[in-house]
């Protein structure tokens, strides 16, 4: 059980919780939501005791381990192997004293809890653990110096999950994480034995691990039952509630003021009217659901252009001369297609993103465009570019040069930068809005192609809703790489597979790679599974009594040979070294 009692937070003059309160029962797995800015961060410092409320208090059992990440990503010549492996720090006090301990008592007593806690298994776990946010044996053997910011946060994400504290905090775990490890991660948490508060903008995440909802609007917190989906039909409902009730009041209000201002200079019912006034200001206002009216997208129509917009022929793409990322490319994009670049990080999904924005040039091969077409490139770099000491009016003016002051602010109106907004300095956007408006940016002359690179990963629940729509009534051609699901589901209609040097259009959906992704099996592992099904079916194909089966029965027995293969492969990852 954890009790937010009445929590209230102020910074810099500003109340960003106000009596937040909230029962989360013991061993749930709490989605911790709101708007951009509305205090989610904030609350689980609390949590986590780095913030001290200024009023208010946080009540569970004495003894609970809490593990969150620590803001520091780990760095040093340890390996991510090692570094999992010593998040566990009572294991690694019990084998140090193992070795140490002269006591034959002592002795046992070390050894059955090292038993209790499964600590001979310990690093099967953490390989496991490490293999399913997407190091293979050789990446968990490197150090840790040679990863980038984003895979060291897997590292810390890994060594936390290993760890299994009894309270997890996950603030946006997804964040650095592709689709396949994100698939993954969503397995995983869906068996975590302990109490965990996520905060997660992915929907996918929020319906298929959390059973409950606690939703931070106005400094306050309120609790639902169920996954995100059931929170959207339980909030409707209130609303509807609250704005009846508020109509109801409304009408009772107008009711009174009319009768004291008809009776009240009246000897006769004087009494009667001071009676309603007394009412009247009794009456507590019932507050209807505000909606956000900022939280918008609009893409502007570009005009139209014949297909294709780009071909690929055999194309090869990199940065090192003689040495491409990918190769042999061939792909063709129209003005409706809606396209998503799956893959791991690291296969080459931002490379193909820059060829097809004119970023690149083909090393090999040819790549054709038309000579009219517009492109709006979107990359989380931008995001972090923008000069805080500037507003969006200011960005947009320099961008939009000789554009009339009516265009100008037209064009930062249609992404909800309107009024006070288009001149607030950036430094105090929300990270939301700073992606709303560099979107704004991109599209400031109607693109006929956006290429969107992780456009989500500032957005919350409903701006993500938000940009869906709008790109789905956007009359151009999409290019997107996301690791939310949802999106992908809602707006492409092809599937490019990046992976081995190549990026081979995929005729399935993302139910199919669903299931090998969340089992630990990624793209490389079926085609390697698949590989190493048909040489071991080729050897017993030459066998006279195989060749006798009945179709049926050959091709159920080939089922079982690539399920055997895909367990070979699966488990490459977990050497004898890690058992």
């Amino acid at each position: 059980m954890l009790n937010l009692n009445g929590i209230t937070v102020r910074l810099g003059g500003r109340t960003i919780l106000d009596r937040a309160t909230a029962s989360l029962p013991p061993k749930s797995r709490v989605g911790l939501i709101g708007r951009n800015g509305a205090g989610k961060s904030t609350l689980m410092k609390v949590m986590i005791g780095q913030l001290e409320p200024d009023d208010g208090s946080i009540e569970m059992p004495r003894k609970t381990r809490i593990g969150y990440i620590a803001q520091e990503a780990p760095a040093g010549d340890a390996t991510p192997f090692e570094t999992v492996l010593a998040a566990d720090t009572e294991r690694a006090a019990l084998l140090h004293d193992s070795e140490t301990c002269h006591d034959p008592e002592r002795l046992g007593e070390i050894h059955e809890r090292l038993i209790a806690i499964d600590a001979y298994t310990a690093p099967a776990r953490a390989s496991r653990i490490l293999v399913g946010l997407g190091f293979d044996e050789d990446m968990q053997a490197r150090p840790l110096d040679s990863f980038s910011g984003g895979w060291k946060m897997r590292v810390a994400l890994a060594a936390l999950l290993f760890s299994e504290p009894d309270l997890l905090l996950l603030d946006e775990p997804s964040n650095h994480l592709d689709l396949e490890a994100t698939l993954w991660l969503e397995s995983f948490l869906k068996s975590y034995p302990a109490m965990m508060v996520v905060i997660s903008h992915e929907r996918d995440l929020l319906n298929n691990v959390v059973d409950n909802i606690l939703h931070l609007e106005g400094g306050q917190t309120t609790l639902y039952a169920g996954g995100y989906d059931s929170f959207e039909r339980q909030r409707a409902e209130r609303a509807a509630q609250l704005a009846a009730a508020k109509a109801a009041q409304d009408a009772q209000r107008a009711k009174l003021q009319d009768y004291i201002a008809r009776n009240s200079a009246r000897a006769s019912t004087a009494k009667q009217a001071q009676s309603r006034a007394k009412a009247l200001a009794r009456m507590q206002p019932v507050m209807a659901m505000i909606e956000d009216p900022s939280l918008s997208f609009d893409f502007p129509s570009p005009d139209e252009l014949k297909p294709p917009l780009v071909t690929l022929d055999m194309a090869s793409v990199g940065y090192v001369p003689g040495k491409p990322i990918l190769e042999r490319l061939n792909l063709r994009l129209d003005p409706d297609d809606r396209i998503a670049l799956l893959g791991r990080n690291g296969n080459g999904k931002t490379t193909l993103a820059r060829l097809l924005a004119a970023q690149l040039p083909a090393m090999e091969g040819a790549i054709n465009a038309s000579g009219k077409m517009r492109v709006g490139y979107f990359t989380q770099y931008q995001v972090e570019e923008l000069d805080g000491a500037d507003t969006p009016l200011e960005h947009m003016t320099r961008q939009m040069k000789g554009a009339t002051p009516g265009a100008v602010r037209g064009q930062l109106g249609r992404f909800g930068f309107s009024g006070a907004k288009a001149t607030t300095e950036v430094a105090k956007l929300s990270g939301g809005e700073r992606a709303r408006l560099a979107l704004a940016l991109i599209t400031r002359d109607a693109p006929h192609m956006l290429i969107l690179d992780e456009p989500t990963n500032h957005l919350d629940v409903d701006a993500r809703e938000a940009l869906v729509q709008a790109l789905n009534a956007y009359d151009g051609a999409v290019v997107i790489v996301s690791h939310d699901r949802h999106m992908i589901e809602l707006v492409a209609d092809r599937l490019v597979l990046v992976d081995g040097g190549r990026a081979e259009e995929f005729g399935g959906s993302l139910d199919d790679l669903d299931r090998p992704f969340r089992s630990g099996l990624g793209l490389w592992k079926i085609l390697t599974a698949n590989l190493l099904s048909d040489v071991i079916a080729d050897g017993i194909g030459r066998d006279a009594n195989i060749r006798a089966l009945t179709p049926q029965i050959f091709h159920h027995a080939l089922r079982v040979l690539f399920h055997f293969a895909c367990k070979i492969v699966n488990s490459n990852a977990l050497t004898n070294r890690h058992i």
